[in-house]
């Protein structure tokens, strides 16, 4: 007789037992000359700003299931962890607290990596790194200079956006309404000398082999398809009539609707074009609107969103089709200079940006595309731009033509033609990506290791004298880079010629630190940035989990850097993730009390009264305003910290809550009765477990028809609940659980009849539970594990094999209605008869109380259907 087990599973005790075991085991460390085959699971790494938050706990659950997972079916599992640790906020910490951004990193890596041990995760910790280290970024450094000796890098100037309160570049992707992200001062356009990283030069690589990721979300690698942004168009020239205002003689654009040229009512310059700035000089009010423009910023969505605003030039081009028609020449807020030649032509009818910028000026709107079925004698466009598909018209030699034999005649026409010398149209291909900026005028960054001599130029550190460390004793107590004004750090000797020379001052953008990371994990103490046998070995990553608002930049640069390690022999291999998963976020109701303050759940009561849910401030008993479900953030103080709820409920419960309420790849709101729920069901599981073990044991006998059906129901949840965790279908998972404990359950009461036929299908279907949820619940699987009587760790055990011939489904459960009306169900073998069908069915005691003895009028049996008693 098994000794019986405490009434109650005790978190607080069996969590931290079971981390202390697995760390003195060893358990999770990953061995590179394990036999067994290799799978790398990996989420994107944290930044360490201070606490784990719900979001974390999500992310970092999920990859530990898969690890997990992985594992017990016979991989050799790597699954590390690290700290993307540089960047602005620790030196915009460090100068509030006035400490070094590297004390402030330190500090909070230590209390995070505690709160992140707390949650059970099978990570690897001998293979932790911190990018802000120098044994990490030496190597960030060496690369960086094979990439230069490969000509992966250039120096060159750039408009820039400025953040003058920061006082440093802010990439496009950080100006919200043409302001910081983090000061909120208005952004300034700015020319700088900056160091690039030549990704254009892969631009058409990059593209065409996201058609090979299969494995990651479509919508994805449509983000970076569009952030690529091919585009095959026309470069096309507009002779300008003759002004006093310049000696320009024309003006080149790019277009991609090079059919719509008949529709064409403006050209509009950047406001960088080199035109501009040349009419900019003489023109005050020109050079204003281009200053306005500058201050608006070059982001994508701000451009979107902002007003479609002008500056008329007085200048006017001939149209290129329209003998004897002209067209005006406008600066707009909405042309880039990056982008094509700086320059385009407006076709209202069929751009909306085209068209709101048309009616602002009173432009001509003419249509030139039809829709099918539209009358041309009366088709218009009003505040809608039509671009759909349709036929071109009111475009004289192209009328008729569809849109693509439209864009090639038109092609044809203008190559036959010239403009000062040359042909009036090309055909060409262009790219929206342009060459990564990686100069940042910050103290806490990875140094770029070249030294400027005025006699020498620019040189690179030579590799022995790498790492290039930042200085410790550094100050904030002027604007701007601290490494700037550091009294001798970046003096120093030029490595060439000997003489005084200066250190480059400006740090690697920190995308630079996560482009490479998933690398250095696969031999994080060499003394090269790789060992490529190795990197060659474990990458790709087979499972790449992260955030969706990270699938543009962090994912195309670390595509990009994947290419420039191969070209300079540290990889070789084309793609860094095999797999990509991201994952919604964690949300929560916000409140707000009476005066307009963010109070976090913990401040506010809840009571219903007559059905209505009210909200009340507990400090003050004031009434709160409940607000929208919204992304867990610090500013709405809708956050929930993670230690109270595993202090609370335990790990296991937090995890198996984030996993079961929803889908994975969409958001999730963290409420107190779903982690509650959790926490039951681990006692439930407890519960089964000791009623498995309280059953005397008996000799086996032979299985009867309720063992058979039990087992049948194991086996088949064993097989879908490894399904749904490959195919990273948690929540359905858990739902194969939830069902498995039920059975379980109403299986207990049946064992005690028979036990010498059933204990041990339960004492099998137990275990399988047990095996089931360790990859969700890994603390209270080991506890349930020792329990049961195993001798090794669960997290060590396989994952349990199949009976393929209990996954065959041969029987059927039957509904039985009485005059049309469900009464009862049947389980009976397929092909069932149907006169022992209707025999059964009669036999039911819901269907025989209906009959009331009397014989029936009707049955009608529809095999393996239903079938149906007529009284």
């Amino acid at each position: 007789m098994t000794a019986p087990l405490a009434e109650r599973y005790n978190p607080r005790v069996e969590e931290p037992r079971w981390q202390k075991a697995w760390d003195e085991a060893g358990a999770f460390t990953v061995h590179n000359d394990d036999p067994r085959p290799r799978y790398y699971v990996l989420e994107m790494f944290p930044y360490p700003s201070g606490r784990i938050h719900m979001g974390h706990v999500r992310n970092y659950t999920l990859g530990d299931v898969v690890a997990r997972f992985q594992r017990a079916r016979g991989f050799n599992v790597l699954h590390p962890m690290g700290w993307d640790a540089f960047g602005l906020p620790a030196e915009n910490a460090a100068m509030e607290r006035k400490l070094n951004p590297g004390t402030w990193t330190r500090q909070n890596i230590a209390t995070m990596k505690a709160q992140l041990k707390s949650m059970g995760l099978s990570i690897d910790w001998s293979r932790e790194v911190a990018t802000c280290e120098p044994e990490y970024y030496r190597h960030q450094q060496a690369m960086f200079l094979d990439m230069l000796d490969k000509g992966l890098i250039t120096r060159k100037n750039s408009k820039v956006n400025w953040d003058p309160v920061d006082l440093t570049v802010l990439a496009n992707e950080q100006v919200i309404d043409g302001r910081g992200w983090r000061s909120g001062a208005v952004v300034e356009q700015r020319e700088l000398t900056q160091w690039f990283f030549k990704i254009s030069d892969y631009a058409d690589e990059l593209l065409s082999a996201l058609d090979g990721l299969d494995q990651w979300p479509e919508k994805v690698r449509l983000m970076q398809r569009n952030w690529i942004g091919r585009s095959e168009g026309l470069r096309l020239l507009f002779a300008l009539e003759p002004s006093a205002a310049t000696t320009a003689t024309s003006i080149e654009v790019f277009t991609t609707r090079p059919d719509t040229i008949f529709g064409a009512s403006f050209i509009a310059l950047s406001p960088d074009h080199p035109l501009t700035t040349e009419l900019a000089a003489d023109d005050p009010a020109l050079a204003e609107f281009v200053a306005e423009c500058h201050r608006q910023g070059t982001a994508t969505e701000t451009i979107e969103k902002a007003e479609k605003r002008g500056h008329f030039t007085g200048l006017r081009v001939r149209h290129p089709v329209n003998a004897g028609e002209t067209l005006p020449v406008y600066v707009a807020n909405f042309v880039l200079m990056d982008y094509g030649t700086g320059a385009i032509f407006g076709c209202p009818a069929h751009d909306q940006r085209d068209l709101d910028f048309a009616r602002k000026y009173d432009l001509p709107v003419l249509p030139v595309v039809l829709p099918q079925g539209a009358d041309p004698a009366s088709f218009s466009v009003a505040n809608d731009a039509f671009t759909d598909d349709g036929t071109l018209f009111n475009s004289g030699f192209l009328n008729g033509l569809s849109i693509e034999a439209g864009k090639k005649a038109i092609a044809e026409y203008f190559a036959a033609r010239q403009v000062d010398g040359q042909p009036q149209g090309k055909v060409e291909v262009n790219f929206r990506l342009r060459d990564w900026g990686i100069s940042r005028q910050r103290y806490w960054g990875c140094p770029i290791p070249v030294i400027h001599c005025e006699s020498c130029g620019t040189v690179p550190v030579p590799k022995k004298d790498l790492p290039v460390v930042l200085p410790e004793d550094v100050t904030f107590d002027k604007p701007g880079n601290a490494l700037d004004h550091h009294p001798t750090w970046k003096h120093v000797d030029c490595p060439q010629c000997g003489r005084p020379a200066r250190r480059e001052t400006d740090t690697m953008d920190t995308f630079v630190d996560s482009s490479w990371y998933f690398a250095r994990f696969t031999a994080p103490d060499a003394d090269t940035p790789t060992v490529p046998a190795e990197a060659n070995s474990w990458l790709p990553v087979d499972q790449y989990i992260g955030g969706v608002e990270h699938a543009i930049l962090h994912l195309l640069y670390s595509r990009f850097f994947t290419r420039a390690m191969k070209a300079t022999g540290h990889l070789d291999l084309d793609e860094p993730f095999k797999g990509m998963f991201t994952q919604g976020m964690v949300t929560h109701e916000t409140y707000k009390s009476e005066d307009g303050r963010w109070l976090s759940p913990e401040e506010v009561r809840f009571e219903t009264v007559a059905g209505q849910r009210n909200g009340y401030e507990i400090a003050s008993n004031a009434p709160i305003r409940i607000g929208a479900v919204e992304k867990i953030s610090k500013s709405k103080r809708n956050g929930t910290d993670p230690d109270d709820i595993l202090k609370v409920y335990g790990a296991d419960a937090a995890r198996w809550f984030i996993l079961s309420d929803s889908p994975p790849e969409r958001d999730v709101e963290w409420t107190e009765a779903g982690v509650e729920g959790a926490g039951r069901f681990q006692q439930r599981v407890w519960r089964l477990v000791g009623e498995a073990l309280a059953h005397p044991p008996v000799i086996a006998g032979a299985p009867d028809d309720e063992a058979q059906a039990i087992r049948r129901i194991v086996h088949r949840a064993v097989h879908a609940v490894g399904g749904d965790i490959e195919g990273l279908r948690f929540n359905r998972a858990v739902a194969q659980i939830y069902e498995l404990a039920n059975a379980l359950s109403r299986y207990v009461g049946l064992v005690s009849v028979a036990p010498e036929a059933r204990q041990a299908a339960l004492l099998e279907g137990v275990t399988r539970l047990v095996q089931l949820i360790a990859p969700m619940m890994p603390h209270l699987a080991e506890t349930c594990w020792q329990a049961l009587g195993h001798s090794g760790m669960a997290c060590d055990a396989a994952w349990p094999e199949v009976d393929p011939a209990l996954l065959v489904d041969d029987s059927v459960v039957v509904p039985v209605q009485v005059n049309g009306k469900k009464r009862g169900e049947l389980v009976l073998p397929k092909g069932c008869d149907p006169a022992e069908a209707e025999r059964q069915a009669l036999s039911l005691d819901a269907v025989a109380r209906m009959l009331d003895g009397k014989p029936p009028r009707k049955v009608v049996v529809v095999p393996d259907r239903i079938v149906n008693v007529v009284v």
